[in-house]
């Protein structure tokens, strides 16, 4: 994605999205735009130093977002699962932790409970 185009899309979608997910597509039907998002593969906190392989992804979440020049907006995101190969442990990102961190705005990760929980 060039410089930009990635600008522009961080100041229209929520703040910290364009650092852990990635625009697959964009659909426009009648009055509302579908944008489709999938986790990034960058292992979660913890186990930046364990063997995960990527088993896809979890179900889609539906969430709507701020009108965009009088469209509806709606995300549907797709976050992703690992497995650590040393112990077969299944794992998925705590939004939590990263929230807490300094890598994405607190405005972003309140987003993110909210959805996840």
């Amino acid at each position: 994605m060039q410089e930009a185009e990635r600008k522009l899309l961080s100041l229209l979608l929520p703040e910290g999205l364009l650092e852990y997910f990635q625009i697959l597509e964009v659909d426009q039907v009648d009055n509302q735009l579908h944008i489709y998002l999938d986790e990034l593969n960058i292992a979660p906190t913890g186990y930046e130093n364990s063997k995960l392989e990527s088993k896809g992804f979890m179900p889609s979440t539906e969430i709507s977002d701020f009108p965009i020049r009088g469209q509806k907006v709606t995300l549907h995101i797709r976050r992703r699962r690992w497995t650590v190969l040393d112990t077969g442990e299944i794992i998925t990102r705590d939004w939590n932790l990263v929230r807490e961190g300094a890598r994405m705005t607190t405005e972003f990760g309140i987003f993110l409970k909210k959805i996840f929980g």
